[in-house]
Order: structure tokens, then C-alpha cells, then sequence
């Protein structure tokens, strides 16, 4: 009796889902915005049926390089289908602070810029059965982290961006036309954004009673996250760059709470 009883309850038991590896399926792509021709790369996984949440990688002023790939490819293996997308046009990438300087300063000079560059990444995103276009967001690196906190600014449709050691204030303010979620990710000893444009960026979200998070770490300079920046220091000495492994492993956790929420 005991065995047949046995028996009976380990047939009642229900079998767990079985969890399998991501299957990631990488595409490079080629798409316009207006008549500039763009390279993005898109990422996503294959064992996940259906559309998911879409997140754009916006590089730093390097442009799109193995590094945004590389997040994007983190992303997608977090269940997301992901875009590192091209700022600059035809793939161009800098080596050195200079070239990047020429690169970047122009959206610095004119935001408005990037939005339609950001929004031909959007639309090629969106054109995949595996996005959900209602739950889109974006992250960025450096100049990237301060290109999605003005396409937030700007009004563009997504749920929440997050800036890694972005510059905050490029675009004012504007409670009419923010609606996405922001997530700050700072360096507290990062000199290329320092505590005066903080206390800005701080003053004018609670002036128009905005939605973000802003998240210091505590030690971290300029591009915390990026493993090649002690690297990048060594050739330019004066850049005030470093990898900080616990920053980066904190704010990757701060930003995938924070995608966790704004998506349900």
C-alpha cells in the first residue's frame, strides 16, 4: 500500500519548466535614417517564443564598436531583444579622443540631431516580430547615456532609458513631453560629470515632478562599466577613465531592477 501510495504522489507532482540556454541569434543590418545609411546590430534569443521587451544600445563616443555589441548581447541573454544602434552614420568609429570629439560634438551642439537617427533604430526594431513596441527602452555609455536621457526628454516613446556615466543636461526639463522612466547610473568621483550638473539634473526632474532613479557608486570614474577603459587610460593618460568592477556589476543589477519594473 505504502509503495502504491508512493507511487501515486510522485506521479501528482508537477515537473518544473525546463530552463534552457539562451540560443542568441546575431544580425549586422543596414538601415536609413533620412539619407545617412546606418549599420546597427541585433540580437535576441532564439528559445524565447513570442515578442518581448526591446531595449536600443546607445554606444559611447567611440561609436558602434565591440563593446555596445557586447551589451547588447547581455541584454538579449536577460530575454530582451536588443539594438546596438549607429549615432554617428555609415559605422564610423573613433580611435582616439579627437576623432571622437568630431564625432560626438556636433549632438552636443545640436541635440535634436539624434532623434531622427535614434528613431530609424526604433522603427528597424520595431519591425521585428519578436519586439514588443510597447515596451521599448534604452540604454547608453558616456555619450550615449546622454543621448537617451534627451531622446527621453524629447518625447520619444519608450517605457525607460538608463545613462552609465552620461552627461545629464544637454536638453532642459520638460514635463510636457517626458514620459519615459530614467535611471541614472553615476560615477560619484567621475570629473567629466561633475556634482554641480548632477545637483541640476536632480533639481529640474523634481521641478517637473519627473519619474527616475539616480544611482551613485561609490569611487567610480568616467566609463566604470567598460573593462577596456584602464586600457584606453594607458593611451591616453588624460582621459579620467577607469573599470571599476563593483560599480559595474552594481549598476547592471540597478538597471535590470529597474527594466524588471517598468516592463510588467
Amino acid at each position: 500500500m505504502l509503495a502504491v501510495l508512493f507511487s501515486c504522489n510522485s506521479n501528482d507532482k508537477k515537473k518544473e519548466p525546463e530552463m534552457k540556454e539562451p540560443k542568441l541569434k546575431e544580425e549586422n543590418v543596414t538601415y536609413a535614417a533620412g539619407d545617412i545609411n546606418m549599420n546597427g546590430f541585433i540580437v535576441y534569443d532564439e528559445n524565447i517564443e513570442g515578442p518581448r521587451p526591446a531595449v536600443i544600445v546607445v554606444p559611447e563616443w567611440w561609436g558602434l564598436n565591440d563593446y555596445a555589441k557586447k551589451r547588447a548581447r547581455d541584454l538579449a541573454g536577460l530575454g530582451y531583444i536588443a539594438m546596438a544602434m549607429d549615432m554617428y552614420g555609415n559605422g564610423q568609429q573613433a580611435d582616439n579622443p579627437d576623432s571622437a570629439m568630431k564625432l560626438a560634438g556636433p549632438f552636443y551642439q545640436d541635440p535634436g540631431l539624434a532623434k531622427p537617427r535614434f528613431e530609424a533604430a526604433m522603427s528597424k526594431l520595431k519591425s521585428y516580430s519578436q519586439t514588443d513596441a510597447t515596451r521599448m527602452g534604452a540604454i547608453g555609455y558616456c555619450f550615449g547615456g546622454a543621448q537617451v536621457i534627451n531622446m527621453a526628454k524629447m518625447g520619444e516613446d519608450l517605457k525607460g532609458v538608463v545613462s552609465f556615466h552620461g552627461n545629464l543636461n544637454v536638453v532642459p526639463a520638460n514635463k510636457d513631453l517626458l514620459k519615459a522612466a530614467i535611471l541614472v547610473c553615476h560615477g560619484d568621483a567621475d570629473p567629466m560629470v561633475p556634482q554641480t550638473e548632477t545637483d541640476l539634473f536632480k533639481k529640474q526632474m523634481d521641478s517637473i515632478g519627473a519619474k527616475y532613479v539616480f544611482k551613485p557608486y561609490e569611487g567610480a570614474l568616467h566609463a566604470f562599466t567598460n573593462p577596456a577603459a584602464d586600457e584606453v587610460k594607458k593611451k591616453f593618460p588624460d582621459l579620467p577613465v577607469a573599470y571599476n568592477a563593483a560599480a559595474d556589476t552594481a549598476s547592471w543589477k540597478d538597471m535590470k531592477d529597474f527594466f524588471d519594473r517598468i516592463f510588467k
